[in-house]
């Protein structure tokens, strides 16, 4: 008799177990959530040392941070554009012509033959999709839903062309106005509407209620995900929702952060109420520097200098992993670089990384697992608009052009400034004279990469398809 109420007992609980959980226990692949935020400084957050400082607390994120790795020394491109490529491809912006702008009429973005982390998680049978901010092609055949993801919604572009209409003079009959767009794969996108400052303020809270939604319908069909969720704040203008509008009594800035925490916490609230916090990796991070742009001026905090340069306060960004019970909580100041991300989490899905085209990415999952204390590179080179004009390696720092902030000129600079970046983390004090055998690694490094670039021509801005090399 107690064995049949024992079995009784056991039948009832099994069956009032929601269906998305037994999914997720059985699902093997980790599922990928990167939430990637736009223009958001390596000083905002209070992890960071800003949050409450900067009037603007961020709770969420902070107590994230502890779950999980953060990275001190992880670097992106100098803005939008290039570090969204880097992200797609593993591949250095100057390989895939998206360093630069071309020509107007031209095509621009990512050519077909590119490999994206969507393309090849798509090949491991996982469900992909990207909302929000794309900005590697605004025509058909270069949007996310031609590029590997299999459904999408979005800004082809970015978000300050939402200020035309209140530009004086502006003519939508010369330069249309950008549209939200959302598709499927083999599918034309469709628009959806007008990307005005209306719904720019509207936007991310659409885009974390459809990353949300991503979630539970491939829980609830046991199929691993990537979730690309790229939110638009806080790029200029930074404008917050109407329920954040007014919530810190510290500006439209301190506002929409806030508002950004509180749309992160929102989707880790559903990956723990999905119960698949233990297989799912959660990526979040910047696409670049802060804004310089006032009144929507953001700070880089311990580091010197906005986006668009080659400082520090450009090039390094928050960034935060967690994977429970795999990735341990810590901290590490070893240097990664956005075009890891493509490799390490292609690899993580069982992918197979491409062998006909160069790639710069390197995985760096041992790193992140503590299975070694150091990254897999040493440094990188900074590209601007096609220019070189620094490389960072260790812990030095080497300029070859000078900008250090956006309302000045460019400058080649004859003899290269060196700083040591753990003596002089704002890049005040050339110190080559005394350090003049840094050059030696520097210099392997530039030609090392050029030799690559000879032998694998880079795809010119504007190229149309289809390419072939």
């Amino acid at each position: 008799m107690m064995r049949e109420i024992h079995t009784i007992i056991l039948a009832t609980a099994i069956a009032i177990v929601p269906c998305a959980n037994l999914h997720a226990q059985s699902q093997t692949k980790p599922n990928i959530v990167f939430i990637l935020v736009d223009n958001l400084g390596w000083g905002e957050l209070g992890v960071y040392g800003g949050g409450i400082l900067r009037g603007a607390p961020t709770p969420r994120i902070d107590k994230f941070a502890t779950e999980g790795l953060r990275l001190l020394n992880y670097n992106v491109d100098t803005e939008c554009v290039p570090t969204r490529s880097s992200l797609m491809t593993g591949r250095h912006a100057i390989r895939t012509g998206t360093l630069k702008s071309p020509a107007p009429g031209q095509p621009n973005g990512l050519v077909r033959w590119e490999v994206t982390i969507a393309d090849l998680l798509s090949g491991q049978n996982y469900a992909t999709a990207l909302y929000g901010k794309w900005h590697l092609g605004d025509q058909d055949g270069r949007l996310p839903n031609d590029h590997g993801f299999d459904e999408w919604y979005g800004i082809p572009r970015t978000t300050n062309e939402v200020l035309f209409k209140t530009s004086s003079g502006y003519d939508p009959h010369v330069v249309p106005p950008e549209f939200i767009l959302e598709g499927k794969k083999g599918e034309k996108s469709h628009q959806v509407e007008e990307y005005n400052v209306d719904a720019r303020r509207r936007i991310d809270t659409e885009i974390t209620r459809r990353t949300i939604d991503f979630m539970r319908r491939n829980v609830a069909a046991g199929k691993p995900f990537y979730a690309y969720s790229a939110l638009t704040q806080v790029h200029f203008p930074t404008l917050p929702s109407s329920q954040f509008a007014g919530r810190t009594g510290n500006g439209d800035f301190a506002d929409s952060v806030v508002e950004m925490d509180y749309h992160v916490g929102q989707i880790l609230d559903a990956i723990k109420e999905l119960a698949i916090e233990q297989n799912t990796v959660v990526v979040f991070s910047s696409d670049n520097g802060p804004e310089f742009r006032r009144p929507w001026q953001g700070t880089a905090g311990y580091w010197r200098g906005t986006y668009h340069t080659a400082m520090e306060g450009s090039l390094r960004a928050p960034f935060i992993i967690r994977w429970p019970g795999k990735i341990q909580p810590g901290i590490t100041n070893e240097i990664v670089h956005a075009v890891d991300m493509f490799t390490t989490l292609a690899k993580l899905g069982g992918a197979q990384i491409p062998k006909d085209r160069p790639i710069d990415g390197v995985d760096q999952m041992d790193l992140f697992r503590g299975k070694q204390a150091t990254s897999s590179r040493e440094g990188f080179l900074v590209y601007i608009y096609g220019e070189l004009y620094a490389v960072k390696w260790r812990n030095w720092k080497y300029h070859v052009m000078w900008l250090d902030d956006m309302s000045k000129t460019p400058a080649q600079l004859s003899v290269p400034y060196l700083f040591n970046l753990l003596r002089d983390p704002k890049e005040e004090t050339d110190v080559l004279t005394d350090n003049s055998w840094v050059q030696a690694p520097v210099s392997r490094m530039i030609r090392d990469f050029q030799q690559s670039l000879n032998k694998y021509p880079p795809i010119p801005p504007g190229t149309p398809d289809p390419y072939k090399p």
